[in-house]
C-alpha cells in the first residue's frame, strides 16, 4: 500500500442475534427437514369404530379392510400412510388388531398384541447393535400410544379389558376411550366413567397420564387428565347444522356433533394426543417403555454396567465370559444328550429284549400245542384205519358168505323131499341177494 492512501475497511453487518438461544431454532429446522413418525395401536372389538375415529381424527380416509367376526385369532394389522400440514411431514403408521373379543376363547388375546410391540422393539435394538446404524433414518415403528376402545355397555369393564390392558400397560402408553359415546345418556356416561377409572385403579393398571411438569401444558392437561376416558363419537359424514356443514351423526330425532365438546370429549382427544402431547408419547416411549425392554433384554444378554468388583464394565471380558458360559453350557447340553441317547438305547435294548422273550415263550407255546395237535390227529387217524380194515375185512367176509350161497343154491337140483327145507332157507339167501345186514 502506498504511504498516504487512506486504508479501506470492509464492515460485515450481522443478519441477525448472534448466540447459543438459536439453536431451538436450527434443531427445529432439522427436525422439520428430516420429518417424523408416529405409531397408534387400536385395540378394541371388531366393529366398535376403530377405523372411523382414525379417520375422524386425521380429516382423512384410510383405505381399510373390512374385518369379519369369524376370525380364528388375533392379527394386527399395519397401514402406513404419509401425511403432510404446512412443511411438516408426518409418516404415521395405524396398527389394527383384527378378531380381538371375537374367539370363545379370549384367554390368550392379548399375547399378539404383546409379540408384536416386542418386535417392534427388538428391530430398533438390532438397529442400535449394529456396526454400522443408520438410526436417522431408520422407520421408527415402535408403538408410541395405544387407544384402547371401551364397549359402551353401561356397566364396567370386561375381565378381557382388565387383562389386556395390564399385559399392556408396561410396554405401551395406554389412552383409554369410551367408544360410539352417544349409545348411552350424559348421565349414564360419566357414572361408567367414575366405575372405569375405580376398576383401573382397584386392578393396578398403569395408564398414561398427561405430564403437569412443563408450566406451558400444566393447566390444561391436569384438567384433561379428569375427563379419563375419553368418550368419543366419529364420524366421516357432514351434516349441515345451522348454517355450517360439521362432522355428525344424523339420527331422526336430530345429530351428534363430533366436535361440540357438550355432545363428546372427541376435540378433548385430539388436542392432547396430536397438539399437546404427541412429542411427550414419543418421548415417554423411547425413555421409559423402550429403556425398560432394552434393559432387561441386555441382562439377558449379560450386559452390566460394572462387574463384580465395582469394575468399570468391559465388552471384551463379557464377550469371553458369555464365550466361555456357552462352550460349557454346550458340552453340559452335548453330554446330556449323549447320556440320554444312552439312556434311550439301553431302554430300547432291554424293551427288545422282553419282546423277544415274550415271543420266544409265546413261539414254545405254539409249538406245544402244535405237537399235541399233531399227537392227537394221529391218534384219530390210526381210529380211522383201524375201523377202516375192520369194515374192509367184514365186507369181505359178507361177500364171500353171499357167493357161497349162491353157488350152492344154483348147483343142487330142487327135491320134493327138501322143498320144505329149501323153503325155509330161501329168506336167508335172499336176503344176502337184497343187501340185508349180515351177523
Amino acid at each position: 500500500m502506498a504511504t498516504g492512501e487512506i486504508e479501506e475497511k470492509r464492515t460485515v453487518e450481522l443478519s441477525g442475534h448472534v448466540g447459543f438461544d438459536s439453536l431451538p431454532d436450527q434443531l427445529v429446522s432439522k427436525s422439520v427437514a428430516q420429518g417424523f413418525s408416529f405409531n397408534i395401536l387400536c385395540v378394541g372389538e371388531t366393529g366398535i369404530g376403530k377405523s372411523t375415529l382414525m379417520n375422524t381424527l386425521f380429516n382423512t380416509t384410510f383405505e381399510n379392510e373390512e374385518a369379519s367376526h369369524y376370525e380364528q385369532d388375533v392379527k394386527l394389522r399395519p397401514e402406513t400412510y404419509e401425511l403432510q400440514e404446512s412443511n411438516v411431514n408426518l409418516k404415521l403408521t395405524v396398527v389394527h388388531t383384527v378378531g380381538f373379543g371375537d374367539q370363545i376363547n379370549k384367554e390368550e388375546s392379548f399375547k399378539p398384541i404383546i409379540d408384536y410391540i416386542d418386535k417392534q422393539f427388538e428391530s430398533y435394538l438390532e438397529e442400535e447393535l449394529k456396526i454400522k446404524r443408520s438410526l436417522w433414518n431408520y422407520h421408527d415403528s415402535r408403538i408410541h400410544v395405544c387407544l384402547y376402545f371401551i364397549a359402551p355397555n353401561g356397566r364396567s369393564l370386561k375381565s378381557l379389558d382388565l387383562v389386556t390392558m395390564k399385559k399392556l400397560d408396561s410396554k405401551v402408553n395406554i389412552i383409554p376411550v369410551i367408544a360410539k359415546a352417544d349409545c348411552i345418556s350424559r348421565h349414564d356416561l360419566d357414572k361408567l366413567k367414575v366405575k372405569i377409572m375405580s376398576e383401573l385403579v382397584s386392578n393396578g393398571v398403569q395408564i398414561y397420564q398427561f405430564p403437569t411438569e412443563d408450566e406451558a401444558v400444566a393447566e390444561i392437561n391436569s384438567s384433561m387428565n379428569t375427563l379419563l376416558p375419553f368418550a368419543v363419537v366419529g364420524s366421516s359424514e357432514d351434516v349441515k347444522v345451522g348454517n355450517k356443514m360439521v362432522k355428525a351423526r344424523q339420527y331422526p330425532w336430530g345429530s351428534v356433533q363430533v366436535e361440540n365438546e357438550i355432545h363428546c370429549d372427541f376435540v378433548q382427544l385430539r388436542e392432547m394426543l396430536l397438539r399437546v402431547n404427541m412429542e411427550d408419547l414419543r418421548e415417554q416411549t423411547h425413555t421409559h417403555h423402550y429403556e425398560l425392554y432394552r434393559r432387561c433384554k441386555l441382562e439377558e444378554m449379560g450386559f452390566k454396567d460394572k462387574g463384580p468388583d465395582s469394575k468399570p464394565f468391559s465388552l471384551q471380558e463379557t464377550y469371553e465370559t458369555k464365550r466361555k458360559e456357552f462352550y460349557i453350557e454346550l458340552q453340559h447340553n452335548e453330554e446330556s444328550m449323549r447320556q440320554m441317547f444312552v439312556n434311550k438305547v439301553k431302554e430300547t435294548e432291554a424293551e427288545l429284549k422282553e419282546k423277544e422273550k415274550e415271543l420266544h415263550e409265546r413261539f414254545e407255546q405254539l409249538k406245544r400245542m402244535h405237537q399235541d395237535e399233531k399227537k392227537n390227529l394221529e391218534e384219530k387217524r390210526r381210529e380211522l384205519e383201524e375201523e377202516m380194515n375192520a369194515f374192509n375185512r367184514r365186507k369181505v367176509a359178507a361177500e364171500t358168505l353171499m357167493g357161497q350161497a349162491l353157488q350152492g343154491c344154483s348147483q343142487q337140483p330142487f327135491k320134493k323131499d327138501k322143498d320144505k327145507k329149501n323153503f325155509f332157507s330161501l329168506p336167508s339167501a335172499c336176503s344176502l341177494t337184497s343187501g340185508r345186514h349180515l351177523n
